[in-house]
């Protein structure tokens, strides 16, 4: 039934965002281009496909040899127009995936801005150093043009097994994955096989000049938030409460199930804004716990728990996070660094070989 009633809704939604491509590829509608390298991050699908660790990724290894900026809408940021995050600038006015990028990174420009032109023009005003920008969540956002596409894909969420919103999780058509130049699956099991690898590349029917890119997800130990009266790792085998407000919580289950003792679950909606209620549902599944037991959540949640006079010390005392990386298939590393510079130098979009 439920089925039955979005479906009409689907297809009007996937039949207006059709119509707004064909306006940007029979040039009716205009996309800018700079002079400078736009590499674009972004996914075809709503929900957490790991764009955060790919770009903090893409920041370590791009950082040495540019200047960089990071231009990002800031999702359910209170502000409007452009705005330059600090590392003091409060999550509600910046948004939670940029100001963790800016306290991890803290010497590269990390700003917002909704109009995204707008954005890039700004940072090269104020910061005519800077030589790349690297555009978080923008591969829906035609008016700017850039120089290589990477669009992420989570491999237990395939696009082409999904449907258009509101029926499935589709924010984009399947076809617009041709303007990729760069395809990252993200969340892949550790032990994905050659075979595994084979069936996603048949099904998503790549072109050649496109490159397809294996990953997974990675958990650093528990860190605490407040470190001065409390252990700075958390000990494996430790009592722990798990505390998430991400679209997918699932992996930080997972990863805290296959090393501590998880004795309650407070999970919240995405990028969920931490209220005194909130901090009374922490104190509430502490009481009557080992004295030892602790609250790890994500970095994302973290990031907005950063300010300790709002936290009692009863709450501040228990809270670590875990840090989330990604890990390339064996060999796929280096190559996936070589090809986006080769991008990145040459502009060559459609003159690199499937990999």
């Amino acid at each position: 039934m439920r089925k039955l009633l979005l479906a009409p809704l689907a297809a009007l939604y996937s039949l207006a965002i059709r119509f707004r491509h064909m306006l940007y590829d029979w040039h009716i509608i205009k996309s800018k281009e700079y002079d400078i390298p736009i590499i674009c991050v972004g996914n075809i699908t709503v929900g957490g496909t790991g764009k955060t660790p790919v770009c903090e990724f893409l920041i370590e290894h791009l950082a040495a040899e540019y200047n960089l900026a990071v231009l990002s809408r800031g999702y359910r940021r209170r502000t409007r127009g452009y705005v330059e995050v600090q590392t003091k600038s409060p999550c509600r006015d910046v948004g939670d995936e940029p100001k963790q990028m800016k306290l991890k990174f803290p010497d590269v420009v990390v700003s917002v801005c909704k109009d995204r032109r707008q954005g890039v023009d700004q940072i090269r005003r104020d910061h005519p150093q800077v030589d790349m920008i690297l555009l978080d969540d923008g591969f829906q956002y035609r008016r700017l043009k850039a120089r290589a596409n990477i669009v992420l894909m989570d491999y237990g969420r395939p696009i082409y097994q999904d449907h258009p919103l509101p029926l499935g999780r589709l924010r984009d058509t399947v076809s617009q994955l041709r303007r990729a130049d760069i395809v990252l699956i993200t969340k892949c099991p550790e032990n994905i096989s050659p075979l595994e690898m084979r069936i996603v590349r048949k099904s998503l029917a790549m072109y050649p000049y496109q490159s397809i890119f294996f990953t997974w997800l990675y958990n650093e130990p528990p860190m605490a938030l407040f470190h001065d009266t409390v252990p700075l790792r958390l000990p494996r085998g430790n009592q722990v409460i798990a505390m998430a407000g991400v679209a997918n919580p699932a992996p930080l289950l997972g990863y805290l199930q296959s090393r501590y003792n998880v004795v309650n679950k407070l999970i919240f909606d995405d990028h969920h804004t931490y209220v005194i209620r909130d901090l009374a549902r922490m104190k509430e599944a502490i009481a009557g716990e080992a004295a030892s037991v602790a609250i790890v959540t994500t970095e994302k949640d973290a990031v907005k728990l950063t300010n300790r006079r709002r936290i009692p010390d009863i709450i501040a005392s228990r809270l670590y996070y875990t840090s989330v990386g990604i890990k390339f298939a064996a060999g796929q590393e280096k190559v996936f660094v070589q090809k986006l510079k080769q991008y990145v130098r040459t502009n060559e979009k459609h003159s690199i070989v499937h990999f």
